[in-house]
């Protein structure tokens, strides 16, 4: 992960996906993604965390600051929203991968099928 950070500024690199949380910009090979609020905190949080499983708990904690409940169902919501818009700017990539029973993992790899301890849960 590259992160660069110079007088507050925290740049998150993946690829050509490129994330600053305090501008609140989320771009491609330079042009700005149209993200909601959520989609962009959801975004950041799983930049934050690359390469590792997030749950889908611990998601919702960061994005709505709120106590989960098991039926909530927002993080799912909002990750099929932020899928939809990462393929059209990335056609071909595949960057948010689902680890059924464990939860999300922003990654330019390929998903795992099942946790090992490469996925570091």
């Amino acid at each position: 992960m590259a992160t660069a950070r110079d007088d507050q500024v925290e740049v998150i690199r993946l690829g050509r996906l490129e994330v600053r949380p305090r501008e609140f910009v989320a771009a491609v090979d330079g042009r700005a993604l149209q993200l909601t609020v959520r989609e962009f905190q959801l975004l950041t949080a799983l930049a934050r965390r690359r390469d590792r499983i997030v749950t889908r708990q611990e998601l919702y904690t960061a994005v709505w600051q709120r106590p989960f409940r098991s039926h909530e169902r927002s993080v799912d919501v909002y990750v099929k929203r932020l899928r939809r818009k990462l393929k059209a700017a990335l056609p071909g990539s595949e960057l948010i991968h689902t680890h059924y029973g464990f939860g999300y993992r922003l990654s330019p790899s390929v998903s795992q099928l099942f946790h090992t301890a490469a996925t570091d849960r």
